[in-house]
């Protein structure tokens, strides 16, 4: 029987291990209208898995429940192994008509590419892309629903602190710096600072412009992976006030920044950049040689929204990594269209009703 030990032991040696596929992942959905189904494929050495979510979506005003199933960051396998692929493609796709589910969703973490598209350090992976070919002639579909990331940025932690300053962007070396002159000071926080991390996520949310869940869903996240030993909060101070923090998590020998918030204080002294490089050292003491720098932008220039972002996690010496996004098999159309028709709706409604709810929260 499968447990959170057996699980993530088997998970973490696959090809591209998820945090998104740890056990601890499931827990946490679960806690929110999903249910996790944990499946293995282990034939002759040839192993993968997927941590397949479930969910009953319930349309307002239609009186329908449409059953869904997403995986997240998965399945988890050598995608070079066709036979292997196809096995667990398929398989996927028959749980999802036993479970009578309108479609199943996967984001795989399946590298396109390496670098900036169109640069000299433009790096594609011509296996990836023949993945992604058959799985159009197999009936698959690119979602227009978007979960996480398509792209996002990683730095190689292998090798000296001196090897990772080497590969920064100078003004970001610089900002470290001028972080510490300035008196910045960073440290592990504990589990019952959680809510202070809450608070400066809102404020960053206002600020700028993005939508956050309630703060239960976040503590319940961070708690999790805090008391499984997979995560911590570094929070960065001046003079005892606290500015920043970001909640760092490792898995598999990956760390990853999921969450990060500041306040609108002492900003000019640079908090975010110690923050960052304190992590990287974090990372490197959890035994991670890679840490993930969580999301970068669809289309590489100043018109996408996340540019100055990826700016900033561009200077701290990452290199991006190009995934296909999230892929839909409708198992059953009719249902799928008008899921897909009333779903954007819906969001932009609980998008506005987010914003709202968490800037009430900030200034009232």
């Amino acid at each position: 029987m499968l447990d959170a030990e057996r699980w993530n032991a088997f998970v973490s040696e696959l090809p591209g291990a998820h945090l998104l596929q740890s056990w601890q992942w499931g827990q946490v959905k679960s806690a929110h209208g999903w249910t996790p189904i944990p499946r293995i494929w282990d034939t002759d050495g040839r192993r993968a898995a997927a941590l397949v979510l479930e969910r009953t979506v319930r349309p307002a005003g239609l009186p329908l429940a449409l059953r869904v199933l997403y995986v997240p960051r998965g399945p988890l396998l050598d995608w070079s192994d066709a036979d292997l692929r196809r096995t667990v493609l398929e398989d996927m796709i028959d749980l999802a008509r036993q479970r009578r589910a309108i479609f199943i969703k996967m984001d795989p973490e399946l590298v396109l590419g390496a670098g900036v598209p169109g640069s000299p350090d433009d790096c594609p992976n011509p296996q990836a892309a023949e993945v992604t070919e058959e799985l159009t002639r197999r009936g698959w579909r690119i979602s227009d629903e978007q979960i996480q990331f398509r792209n996002t940025v990683q730095i190689d932690l292998r090798g000296e602190e001196a090897d990772w300053l080497a590969r920064m962007k100078q003004k970001t070396r610089y900002n470290i710096r001028l972080a510490e002159r300035k008196g910045v000071a960073v440290r592990i926080a504990e589990e019952k600072e959680l809510p202070l991390f809450y608070r400066m996520y809102a404020e960053t949310a206002v600020r700028d412009g993005f939508v956050i869940r309630p703060e239960e869903y976040y503590l319940g996240v961070w708690r999790t992976f805090m008391q499984a030993g997979m995560a911590q909060p570094l929070l960065a101070e001046v003079e005892g006030e606290p500015v920043a923090g970001l909640v760092l998590f490792w898995f598999a020998g990956r760390a990853w920044y999921l969450y990060g918030m500041s306040r609108d204080v002492h900003r000019e002294k640079m908090p975010n950049y110690l923050l960052q490089w304190e992590a990287m050292r974090l990372a490197k003491a959890q035994g991670c040689q890679m840490y993930d720098l969580w999301g970068a932008p669809d289309r590489f220039d100043e018109s996408d929204s996340m540019w100055g972002v990826f700016r900033f996690k561009e200077g701290l010496g990452g290199t991006v990594a190009r995934t296909p996004g999230a892929w839909d098999f409708p198992t059953r159309p009719v249902l799928y269209t008008l899921y897909t028709r009333i779903l954007p709706r819906l969001l932009d409604l609980m998008r506005r009703r987010g914003q709202e709810r968490i800037r009430q929260e900030v200034t009232g």
